[in-house]
């Protein structure tokens, strides 16, 4: 299996305030540091056909580009209120496995386990993104795509609008403009 490694980069772009649902998971997440973390959220789902992964990979990171909320990492300020610090740019996290020389028993399993030690690795909420992916090749026409998140960015209201734009993103590869513009994340806040 390979693994590229995660890196925040580039400059502050934005310093939010946190949401008070946000807020809830920062004092969860300060309460419970060790064992699962239970608000970290992880979809799968195969897809059959061909797959071009450097295409869905810039897809995906068309997706963090699109999206200030998942480019944020919360910290927390000298007075001791919490931020989301948005960074203008983060590298996206993104693992391959070909298992698809496994015999299928095996490959079953190991696709389960790999998502479930991918689902049990912690987020650290001040190192973004809280997202990660992993494209696990089950045969020569089957890959089964794997998003892990941190709750605290995305929910499960949002995950079906995600995924809609992550498939378009992938039609368009990569390529952000063929899709609405983005109401930016602040505006929710102030609504809030």
């Amino acid at each position: 299996m390979s693994q590229q490694p995660t890196r925040a980069r580039g400059k502050i772009e934005d310093i939010l305030p946190l949401s008070p649902l946000q807020e809830g998971f920062v004092f969860l997440g300060l309460l419970h540091t060790e064992g699962p973390d239970l608000y970290i959220g992880q979809v799968a789902f195969d897809l059959e056909g061909p797959f071009d992964g450097a295409r869905m990979r810039a897809a995906a990171g068309a997706l963090l580009r699109r999206h200030a909320n998942l480019r944020a990492g919360f910290r927390q300020r000298k007075n001791g209120a919490w931020a989301q610090l948005v960074l203008h740019e983060v590298d996206l996290p993104w693992q391959d496995a070909d298992l698809s020389t496994l015999p299928e028993e095996e490959r079953r399993a190991e696709a389960d386990r790999l998502a479930a030690a991918d689902r049990a690795r912690r987020f650290d909420l001040g190192r973004p993104p809280l997202l990660r992916f992993t494209a696990i090749r089950l045969s020569a026409d089957r890959v089964r795509l794997v998003m892990t998140n941190h709750h605290i960015v995305l929910d499960g209201w949002s995950m079906p609008v995600l995924l809609r734009e992550l498939m378009a993103l992938y039609a368009a590869e990569g390529d952000a403009s063929a899709l609405p513009r983005v109401r930016p994340y602040r505006d929710y806040l102030a609504w809030l």
